[in-house]
């Protein structure tokens, strides 16, 4: 058997200095440069996941879009939650897991409405037959240097994004989950060392870190398990969208140790063993992934 040669983490994948390329809210991964690798030609899957019914928001791009291939790679079906300006790169995550066998739900909507997260959940479980698991990964971020630049309005957008949505999504979800089933959430390294221009994202971050840590005690006695992920700096469309400057996305990745981005893919393997049985003795756990800084 060949072994399987080192590779440094430091120059694994792209780093600064990047162009600035500014979009629109929410943006398109497909329109980065370089595109974010979500292991759409690298992830090899191993069956962990083999019959299991998935249900991802944000999958069409980021984190959400490894997610969902490396889910569709190990054996799972999976639903997918975007916004209806990010088809084209849904379309692609469709047609990655339909590439694997197995079916593929797509969810378009806005998330900061109620009654859709509860459609959401309902549809996702008709749809897969059932619903073993559930990861949160939208989100929302926009750079204000200035607290007094946040409007209430900006604030409620990201607060309804990322948490409003979350505890709905969980409501609707936990009915439908056996034992055996799992959530993951997304938190950040901003719910632990906030970013000044991204405060309210940070608070947000931070209740959901604290919201898996205390769901996780109170889900146990049903069997269900949940844990989360709290990445750094990853070169998604969230920082190009208006989650970053430019000048900031120019240098994305350089305050870490490795001096670079994560790219999505990296963090792929992380949401696996969450979801799967490997990770049966994890509930209430967060796994960070900061390019060396680490959680406190």
């Amino acid at each position: 058997m060949s072994s399987s040669p080192l590779k440094d983490p430091r120059t694994l994948y792209p780093h600064a200095p990047f162009k600035a390329q500014p979009q629109p809210w929410p943006g398109l991964a497909s329109k980065m440069d370089p595109r974010p690798d979500h292991g759409e030609k690298s992830y090899v899957g191993s069956g962990k996941l083999k019959g299991r019914k998935a249900l991802i928001t944000g999958g069409d791009s980021g984190l959400g879009r490894a997610t969902a291939i490396a889910y569709a790679r190990e054996g799972a079906d999976v639903a997918i939650n975007y916004l209806p300006q990010e088809e084209a790169d849904a379309a692609e995550v469709g047609d990655l897991v339909r590439k694997e066998g197995r079916k593929f739900v797509a969810l378009p909507g806005d998330l900061r409405d109620e009654a859709f997260c509860k459609q959401l959940v309902e549809k996702a479980f008709v749809e897969l037959d059932g619903l073993d698991i559930f990861v949160n990964c939208a989100g929302r971020q926009q750079t204000h240097d200035d607290l007094l630049e946040v409007t209430t309005e900006a604030f409620d957008w990201t607060m309804k994004t990322n948490l409003y949505a979350l505890f709905w999504l969980t409501k609707a979800v936990i009915p439908r989950m056996q034992p055996g089933s799992a959530m993951i959430f997304t938190s950040s390294t901003n719910a632990y060392d906030p970013s000044t221009n991204i405060l309210d994202y940070s608070i947000t971050k931070a209740g959901i870190a604290n919201f898996a840590k205390g769901l996780a005690k109170q889900l146990v006695s049903k069997g269900i398990r949940v844990n989360a992920i709290a990445p750094g700096p990853f070169w998604t469309a969230l920082q190009v969208s208006g989650g970053q400057t430019m000048d900031n996305v120019e240098k994305f990745g350089e305050t870490v140790p490795m001096k670079r981005p994560g790219q999505p893919v990296e963090l792929a393997p992380a949401y696996v063993l969450l979801a799967s049985d490997d990770a049966s003795y994890m509930t209430g756990q967060i796994i960070g992934a900061n390019g060396g800084v680490g959680l406190p």
